[in-house]
């Protein structure tokens, strides 16, 4: 029965080399690539230093960014509107979509500008004291597009 106990000492420590010396050696191997900057890397963060929106106006990513401008019947910007917008955000391995949602006000000029969506189908709801509440799916493709969204006076109950 000793004969086992007294093997396995040198087997984990075998095995315990083997793992720091290939963690040493991806380490320098690491450490030689990154030492030497290419060019083209160089170069490529000097242009992203001087335009700093570059990325923001990609459409290859998959997003765009919208700006919504709320108005009335008479044309007259509508102003604290609660607009929200909804869409699938990604829930990636093993997991479902989840339905994002972010909420503005607009501005005095009726308008809302939205930070960087997923392109695809996105709903706008527009809730506005005194006018109709609003609601639509939109499908959008652009890296950047304005919706118009034209709000109904409600009617007065007495």
């Amino acid at each position: 029965m000793r004969p086992c106990t007294r093997l396995r000492p040198p087997f984990l420590l075998i095995a315990l080399a083997a793992i720091l010396a290939s963690g040493l050696l991806s380490a320098g191997a690491c450490r030689a690539q990154s030492s030497a900057p290419d060019k083209s890397t160089t170069q490529s963060q000097s242009d992203s230093a001087d335009k700093p929106n570059q990325k923001d106006d990609q459409a290859a990513d998959g997003t765009t960014r919208l700006r919504i401008l709320v108005t009335n019947t008479l044309d007259k910007p509508v102003g604290n509107a609660s607009v929200y917008v909804r869409f699938n955000q990604p829930g990636g391995f093993l997991r479902k979509d989840k339905l994002a949602e972010l909420s503005f006000k607009t501005n005095e000029d009726g308008s809302v500008k939205t930070p960087a969506l997923p392109q695809g189908k996105i709903l706008i709801q527009v809730i506005a004291k005194g006018w109709h509440t609003f609601g639509k799916w939109y499908d959008i493709e652009k890296d950047q597009d304005t919706i118009a969204i034209k709000l109904e006076a409600a009617p007065h109950w007495y």
